[in-house]
């Protein structure tokens, strides 16, 4: 198990609560570590970049405490868990603010609900955020899902989704009411569109299959 985790700190997310998360799933086996400072980062064996709100005040956080580079090599090279609004700076472009430019580590674009999405059964109209429990459909085999069961529910919170260029980078789809790349996974690198940190016993699975992955 890791001995050290860095939670990128950017000013922007519930850190605070992914940490008490992974230290709950480390059981005292794991370092957990809120940092903005590239020197702390680079030294940690597992990364996490956590996110909530708007991407545009995200990303000019991201680039006024100087993260872009030290994301871009930890992204490479160890380990990295991006959480909702991390995953989607991932990305190379979301349309979110008129337009933001991403991280482009991973290809694809983040896009925004329809709103005028209607369920499928009732025919009622989908509420913008999405937001509650929803089913996560595992697309294919990865550490990560390490006992946890196909369509366990997640809690999501979001107005806009990721559509990676090549399909290959989904690790697990949800419906709402179409499927979206709710997990994206290559290499090292494995990014949700749920909070773990809020879906209970599975969100804390996958934290735990998180502190023993290799990155492989």
């Amino acid at each position: 198990m890791a001995n050290r985790v860095a939670i990128i700190d950017y000013g922007m997310g519930n850190i605070h609560s992914v940490a008490k998360a992974l230290e709950f799933a480390a059981g005292g086996g794991a370092r957990i570590d809120i940092t903005h400072d590239a020197a702390r980062i680079r030294r940690a064996e597992r990364v996490v970049l956590p996110g909530v709100g708007a991407i545009r005040d995200c990303m000019a956080e991201i680039a006024r405490l100087g993260l872009d580079e030290v994301i871009h090599e930890v992204a490479q090279n160890k380990p990295f868990l991006g959480i909702c609004v991390g995953m989607q700076a991932l990305f190379e472009q979301s349309e979110e603010n008129d337009g933001t430019a991403c991280l482009g580590i991973l290809p694809g674009e983040v896009l925004a609900f329809r709103t005028d999405m209607t369920d499928p059964v009732s025919g009622e109209r989908l509420k913008i955020p999405h937001m509650g429990w929803n089913q996560v459909h595992q697309e294919i085999n990865h550490p990560l899902w390490q006992g946890i069961e196909q369509d366990t529910r997640f809690y999501f919170v979001h107005s806009y989704y990721v559509v990676p260029t090549d399909e290959n980078l989904t690790a697990a789809t949800t419906c709402y009411p179409d499927p979206f790349s709710s997990a994206v996974a290559r290499g090292n690198i494995f990014a949700v569109q749920f909070h773990p940190e809020k879906s209970q016993r599975a969100g804390l699975a996958l934290y735990a299959n998180f502190l023993r992955w290799d990155g492989q």
